[in-house]
């Protein structure tokens, strides 16, 4: 019976030891206060995010992504019902800003007769990326939904493994991200090398760029394109960080900075410094490689764009395709006030960049990629009415790969292995089956586009229109993008020779009455 005495007194000497550790400590008045049973509150606090993830908000209240968005994200990977039923439950009675896509009753293309027609058709991009400017290495896109850029460190090595296989097998992109290109990029899915400010995998000891060191990656690697990051929607003009404790020593060699410090991208690249001199770069890169050049950026003031477009006008230097990141994106870590209140969301930043552009008939010589919050068919339609060429997928791809948005993506605590470096935490990943869930959401992405597509009377995501998407006031007013965002009449459309081209390449995939109702 003694022993038993002594271990039932062990709870009540611990919660002594607690009580008086509280007392005495000055740190936390609530503690001083209320010893002991004060720690419920910090307790609770801690796992706050996951009581109103699954227990207190309703469907469509969370913020990134809402449960019924993560819910379709979810079914769409694991290859699940992702239908609802019972109607809607968004408040669009209500909601200012809400985007409804308009069906035409009659079109000259007959609906297809199997009813999985869209799961497995292709949807590759309507323009040929880099043919404008003459690339040697130009090629089109063979999916309109690829994977945004996203850098090992951030996250972990198989998370970028399940990314860049499942790319793969989605016959998809992938984007590096500006933490240069790590063994786990080489999975066999295409890449994009993002050239960031820090240029990490491309730069000297001294950190300054290196083209030798960027011709020999280039060589070894899937690279179809290089995109430089001039600034990105969750920290734009601060540059990245990636905190001290994701540096690990493998980092540190991939990027060529020390281990365990906060790896700190610069605000500005010191390769140029204007327009002039950002072109001569591009142009030299493209020269270099025979592979598209592109910029990716938020959206701030609008000189930089006009004198890039300006630049652009005589055909001698330009970018191949230019990413517009809304600031409402984000992955990684950034300061609060950069996540919600520096740059434009997406739809009204690319819509004053297109804007640019198409006053100097531009449009059609730059490949359009949008990003920030487009991995939902209904977002990306919105963008495809806007003259967005392609979308790029981030977080979605993350939730699509396991992330259950516990937004502790800065803390290298990510639970499900995604957005750390904890060897422990990561190693409950497994890459074997969530690239698999990545292809199956990619597909889902684009049999969705596809469908839409149908019903609003066209082949491809790129032919609809402004038009075709108008913008809710509640119930007392609907207005077309085109009016929203001051479009003139021909802009948002796709030109030729690229929609005579989409139009045959679909046609090829879809049955033959459509073919020849496609043609008449």
């Amino acid at each position: 019976m003694k022993p038993i005495s002594w271990l039932a007194a062990v709870p009540a000497v611990a919660a002594a030891g607690v009580a008086a550790h509280d007392l005495l400590q000055k740190k936390h008045s609530l503690l001083r206060n209320y010893p002991v049973i004060g720690h419920a509150r910090y307790a609770i606090e801690t796992i706050g995010p996951e009581m109103r993830q699954y227990v207190v908000a309703s469907n469509d209240e969370e913020r990134p992504f809402s449960r019924a968005q993560r819910s379709w994200i979810y079914a769409s990977a694991k290859g699940e019902n992702n239908y609802v039923g019972f109607g809607t439950d968004n408040n669009i009675e209500e909601e200012e800003g809400y985007p409804i896509i308009k069906q035409r009753t009659f079109s000259i293309m007959p609906p297809p007769a199997d009813p999985h027609h869209g799961d497995h058709v292709r949807l590759p991009s309507a323009k040929i990326l880099g043919e404008p400017r003459g690339r040697t290495k130009a090629f089109r896109p063979n999916s309109v939904v690829n994977v945004s850029a996203m850098s090992f460190g951030s996250l972990s090595s198989r998370a970028i493994i399940s990314l860049n296989e499942g790319v793969k097998l989605a016959g998809a992109m992938h984007n590096t991200g500006e933490g240069g290109l790590s063994p786990y990029h080489r999975r066999g899915g295409e890449l994009i090398w993002q050239i960031g400010t820090g240029y990490f995998g491309c730069r000297d000891e001294h950190g300054a760029f290196d083209l030798g060191r960027l011709k020999d990656t280039v060589a070894g690697a899937p690279v179809r394109a290089l995109e430089i990051k001039i600034s990105q929607g969750a920290k734009p003009g601060l540059g990245g960080v990636l905190p001290g404790a994701k540096v690990t020593a493998e980092i540190a060699q991939i990027r060529g900075v020390p281990e365990g410090k906060d790896c700190v991208s610069p605000s500005r690249h010191t390769t140029f410094n204007d327009v002039d001199s950002l072109l001569d770069w591009v142009e030299l890169l493209a020269t270099e490689t025979g592979l598209p050049v592109g910029i990716k950026s938020a959206v701030g003031e609008l000189s930089f764009w006009e004198q890039l477009a300006d630049a652009m006008t005589d055909g001698q230097r330009g970018v191949d395709f230019i990413t517009i990141d809304g600031g409402e994106g984000g992955t990684g870590a950034a300061p609060l006030v950069f996540t919600d209140g520096v740059a434009l969301p997406f739809y009204i930043g690319f819509s004053r960049v297109y804007r640019v552009f198409a006053l100097r008939d531009l449009t059609e010589r730059v490949t359009f990629i949008g990003s920030g919050k487009l991995g939902l068919p209904r977002s990306a339609i919105t963008a495809f009415a806007l003259g967005v060429d392609m979308v790029n997928v981030a977080r979605e791809a993350m939730l699509a790969i396991g992330c259950i948005q516990t937004q502790k993506c800065h803390t290298d605590k990510c639970p499900t292995g995604v957005a750390t470096q904890n060897k422990w935490l990561s190693h409950g990943l497994d890459p074997a089956l969530k690239s698999v869930r990545l292809a199956n959401y990619l597909q889902s992405m684009r049999r969705d586009l596809v469908k839409v597509s149908e019903a609003v009377g066209v082949l491809h995501p790129s032919l609809i229109t402004p038009d075709d998407v108008e913008l809710l006031l509640g119930q007392r007013l609907a207005t077309p993008l085109r009016d929203v965002y001051r479009y003139q009449p021909n802009w948002g459309v796709l030109g030729e020779p690229w929609r005579s081209q989409i139009i045959d390449i679909m046609c090829t995939e879809a049955p033959k009455d459509i073919e020849h109702a496609a043609t008449d």
